[in-house]
């Protein structure tokens, strides 16, 4: 069951699944964008290439799907694969919106009614919702008007990718790189921003990038 042509397999139903080519999810995850190709998949010689499992846990983070999850990918189907093509609708803000004050609760997470609304496959009750990116401090990451599925009650670690807000009311997506009892450390892909550092008191939430879809 755990053979070659299965990881593979999954690899492949992992990008159609968040509507990317192999080579999208690869870019996704931080990759080279051939990391997936076919071509990659086997030696001159005909044997077999396996992905790293640096890649795998790359992919799966930038999905946001569980090692659970990949593995019924992996088997082919049953009963998670079901449940991942569930559905649900979650609020749409633009980072303009998100900047505006009383739009959320001190956890991170909208309040009141009237959003946008975005529909999201689903494989929990956990809330979260949809932040459209404008500018272009994240690129190649995300692109402006990619859309970026943000959790408020994930914890959130170096090297994740955040949505923060300040108490002066900026919204930006970066990367964690060092967080202390009194100071965070932002981090940009994109090397015409420089990084940011903040006192812990400046910032109002920070809550983790789960996956994007364009």
């Amino acid at each position: 069951m755990f053979s070659h042509d299965r990881i593979w397999a999954a690899i492949d139903a992992l990008a159609a699944r968040n509507r990317m080519s192999a080579s999208g999810l690869a870019r996704r995850a931080g990759l080279d964008p051939t990391t997936f190709n076919k071509s990659k998949r086997n030696a001159g010689d005909g044997r077999p290439r396996w992905p790293s499992t640096e890649s795998l846990s790359k992919v799966i983070q930038a999905t946001g799907t569980s090692l659970e999850e990949f593995m019924a990918l992996v088997r082919g189907g049953g009963d998670a694969l079901l449940s991942m093509r569930r559905t649900a609708n979650v609020p749409l803000l633009g980072f303009a919106q998100a900047g505006t004050g009383g739009y959320f609760d001190d956890a991170g997470f909208p309040v009141g009614q009237g959003w946008d609304e975005i529909s999201l496959p689903t494989t929990s009750d956990e809330a979260v919702y949809a932040l459209e990116v404008s500018g272009h401090s994240m690129m190649p990451l995300y692109r402006d008007g990619d859309v970026v599925i943000v959790s408020p009650s994930s914890s959130v670690r170096r090297g994740d990718r955040v949505v923060v807000r300040t108490r002066d009311g900026e919204v930006m997506a970066k990367i964690l790189q060092r967080r202390t009892s009194r100071s965070i450390e932002l981090g940009s892909v994109n090397p015409d921003y420089p990084d940011l550092h903040f006192t812990v008191d400046q910032i109002e939430w920070m809550a983790r990038i789960l996956w994007a879809s364009q």
